[in-house]
Order: structure tokens, then C-alpha cells, then sequence
């Protein structure tokens, strides 16, 4: 394996720096990168003043500092919320209360309302050691919801990783396709999410639900998460979907230890030399409870608040969350921290 250079900006600030650069076109700034290499051995990282950065990385900085463009029509210049609807019994935070479609609708309809650019429907839980369910149960679960609130004009994204139903939430009205797979699990993913038009976003995730907290382990798990969500980004763009209908989650607790969550997150400003829009998927997971003092998943708001915010700090376009008005009050206040701190 030959070494490649790995480039993740170090403390982005509202303010403008002598010799910086914006990350991701945001009003964020950085002057200094922690440069790495890695051949798949020994990572190694060492920080390192743009000015001073080797010839060799220089064309990474590019995609690290580019503007991005809207996704599904949602500006990318600044975090957005995505609420999560889960229309199902088991999910691991909220299985069971939504999994009356009307109540669903209903929730997907108050997220809108309170200010989520997207609200993400899932039929399927894919919670560790989740048992998967049919296709045609899953279609039955989604399609009623999707439906109903794609015709309110709610920007559905539709969370499944199987093909047969990112078609059957397009033809319902479905905005955005996010497969906890990178479209992977299904062969015809790949095909159906390009074919449809629509965004997508690729997650990583190391095994398969039933399987994936079975000992995870990574050399670096920053720099092999990054090295795979860019093999399925050049999948997909092989197959005609075109990069500015693409962002990247780097899949908080899927197949990660509590150490693994906390780096992703710390480094999570590596994922912008990717090129495309990151998501922050952190909300009310079990590392929250794990780090605190044992919250069950409805009592880490403050937990997944923190993260929403340290995810907004290293650039997060976008932030999935169960609580969309608290995590968008949040976020208001940083922001205008933020501006305070810039002049």
C-alpha cells in the first residue's frame, strides 16, 4: 500500500487567520493541519502551518477549503438539522412511539416546522444487534409516512439500505437516499440511487448490524474510515452519480468503541478533504451514556447537544438528531457567539 497524505485542519476558528483558509467555504478558518501518512501500517501525524505544508499535499487543500454546493437544495455554508422518524418498534431511542404512520407523519410534520432542513424516515432498525425485517414490511412502514409528508413539502430523506425501497420512497416523493451501507448491502443500490436523481448520503460502517460491536478494531480508525468512505465515493461517481449529489457520514456507532466515536468526532474536520458535505449522526447513541453516568437514550439530550456542537465547530454541514428545536436553539446561540467572537 503507498502512502498518501491525509490533511485535517486543526482548531477552525471564526476568525480570520494571517494565511489561512476557509473550511468548506463556512465561516469557519484554519492555518495549521495535522499532516498525515499512512501506508496501512503505522499512521503517522505531526502538525504542520499551511505555509509550510510539502509540495505533494498541496492539491488536497482544495477540496478541504472549496465552497460546497447546495444539497437537495439545502445550503451548505452553514449546519443543518435532520430529525429523525423512525417508523418502527425496536429502534434503539425512540422504537415503538412512531410506529403508528399518523403519529410519524405527525412528528415529521412538528420537526419541519420547528426548523429541520430534512426529516429522515427509517423502516428498519439497524440499532446493534438488529434483526432486519422484510422488504415489503419496510415499504409498508415508510410508504404511507414519505408520502404524507412529501406532500406537505417536508425534504424527506429516505434510511434504508435496500434498493427496492430508496425506489419506492422516490416514487413517493423522497428528497435524499441515506444508506447506512454507502450502497453496498443491496447489488441494485447503486443502480437505483443513480438512476433516481437524487442526492445520497454514504455512511460507514464496519460489519453489519447484527455483527458490528463484535470487537471493532482499526489501525487508525480516522484514516480507514476516510480511506472508505472515498473508495465508495469514486463507486458512485463511476456509476453517474455526480459528487455534488454526495455527502459522507463517518458512522458514530457502527462498528466503533466509545474511543473510536470520540476520535471520529474530534478529527471529524479530516472528513471535509473528502469534498462533499459531511453529516454528524451522534444523537442520544449509547457512547453518550457510557461517557456520563449511564443515561437510557431519552435522557442524553445534554450529551448529544455537545456533540451537535463539537460537530458544528469542526464544520458539520449536517446534524442528525431526535430533538430538532433544542439542537437548532443550540446552534443559534454558537453562531452567535460565533459572529461575536469574529469581529
Amino acid at each position: 500500500m503507498t502512502a498518501r497524505f491525509y490533511l485535517e485542519p486543526l482548531e477552525p476558528t471564526p476568525r480570520r487567520l494571517p494565511g489561512g483558509r476557509a473550511l468548506a467555504g463556512q465561516a469557519l478558518h484554519f492555518a495549521r493541519v495535522e499532516l498525515g501518512r499512512w501506508d496501512g501500517g503505522s499512521p503517522e501525524r505531526q502538525p504542520c502551518a499551511l505555509a509550510e505544508l510539502p509540495e505533494a499535499a498541496q492539491p488536497q487543500l482544495e477540496p478541504l477549503s472549496a465552497p460546497r454546493p447546495p444539497f437537495a437544495g439545502v445550503a451548505m455554508d452553514r449546519p443543518s438539522v435532520m430529525g429523525i422518524v423512525n417508523v418502527t418498534p425496536d429502534s434503539f431511542s425512540d422504537g415503538g412511539d412512531r410506529f403508528d404512520p399518523e403519529v410519524a407523519i405527525g412528528s415529521g410534520l412538528a420537526m419541519w416546522r420547528a426548523g429541520a432542513a430534512f426529516v429522515d424516515v427509517g423502516g428498519e432498525s439497524t440499532r446493534p444487534g438488529a434483526k432486519p425485517v422484510t422488504v415489503a414490511e419496510e415499504i409498508a412502514r415508510i410508504r404511507p409516512v414519505v408520502a404524507a409528508l412529501a406532500e406537505a413539502g417536508v425534504r424527506v430523506s429516505i434510511d434504508t439500505r435496500h434498493a427496492a425501497v430508496m425506489a419506492a420512497a422516490a416514487e413517493a416523493g423522497a428528497a435524499v437516499i441515506n444508506d447506512v451501507t454507502a450502497l453496498t448491502h443491496d447489488p441494485e443500490a447503486l443502480a437505483v440511487a443513480a438512476g433516481s436523481g437524487l442526492p445520497v448520503i454514504l455512511m460507514h460502517m464496519l460489519g453489519t448490524p447484527a455483527t458490528m460491536q463484535q470487537d471493532p478494531r482499526y489501525a487508525d480508525v480516522a484514516f480507514e474510515v476516510f480511506d472508505h468512505l472515498a473508495a465508495r465515493l469514486e463507486a458512485c461517481t463511476a456509476a453517474g452519480i455526480p459528487r455534488e449529489r454526495l455527502c459522507v457520514d463517518p458512522g458514530i456507532g457502527f462498528g466503533k468503541t466509545v474511543a473510536h466515536n470520540c476520535t471520529l468526532i474530534a478529527r471529524l474536520s479530516l472528513f471535509h478533504g473528502l469534498g462533499c458535505p459531511v453529516l454528524l449522526g451522534a444523537s442520544r447513541k449509547a457512547f453518550i451514556g457510557r461517557l456520563s453516568a449511564g443515561e437510557p437514550p431519552k435522557g442524553r439530550l445534554p450529551g448529544s447537544l455537545a456533540v451537535a456542537l463539537a460537530g458544528a465547530a469542526r464544520g458539520a454541514q449536517i446534524l442528525r438528531v431526535h430533538d430538532v428545536p433544542e439542537t437548532l436553539q443550540a446552534l443559534a446561540l454558537q453562531r452567535a457567539l460565533d459572529e461575536a467572537a469574529a469581529h
